[in-house]
């Protein structure tokens, strides 16, 4: 069984992910989250139940007292140029987040940070930590070459899979 704090957590990290549902199950427990853009996080927990037991009313979405939505800023006008830094993106190397967590670009916050624009890395370089639930994981680049771009920054929440960094390979 999880406990109150770890619960928190995953609402949270949820809350700020881009996925809209999150399920949980084990030894017969069972948390269940879903999110919409207008409603905040739902957390059922159910426990095991006796054969002859009712059926559990579906728990109905607690709406946020207040829900703050960011307008796209200059749409129109950003189209154009996204289109040419895909392009010129196509040849570049994209290290990417292997999990869900909170990107760090250094050890601690006062060391330096373990790479920036124009830093060269090897297969086997440190680039950042990601941290998931208390682990601090270690993410390597990949690839011989030159960081170009950083994407991300510092302790903000990644998904799996998100881009976290541009490389030119050697």
């Amino acid at each position: 069984m999880l406990k109150v704090q770890e619960i928190r957590e995953l609402i949270k990290l949820v809350d700020q992910s881009n996925i809209d549902e999150f399920v949980y199950e084990h030894e017969g427990s069972k948390i269940k989250m879903k999110k919409n853009v207008s409603e905040a996080a739902v957390v059922q927990q159910v426990q095991p139940s006796l054969p002859a037991a009712a059926p559990v009313p579906a728990p109905q979405p607690v709406q946020p007292a207040a829900v703050k939505v960011e307008e796209p800023k200059a749409a129109a006008p950003a189209q154009e140029p996204a289109n040419q830094d895909q392009a010129a993106d196509t040849d570049l190397h994209k290290i990417v987040s292997p999990m869900v967590g909170t990107f760090y670009q250094s050890s601690s916050p006062d060391a330096d940070p373990y790479v920036k624009a124009g830093s060269k890395v090897t297969k086997d370089s440190i680039v950042c930590i990601v941290e998931a639930m208390k682990l601090f994981n270690e993410i390597e680049a990949e690839i011989n070459g030159e960081i170009v771009e950083v994407l991300v920054k510092d302790g903000q929440l990644v998904e799996y899979g998100q881009p976290l960094f541009l490389v030119k390979p050697e």
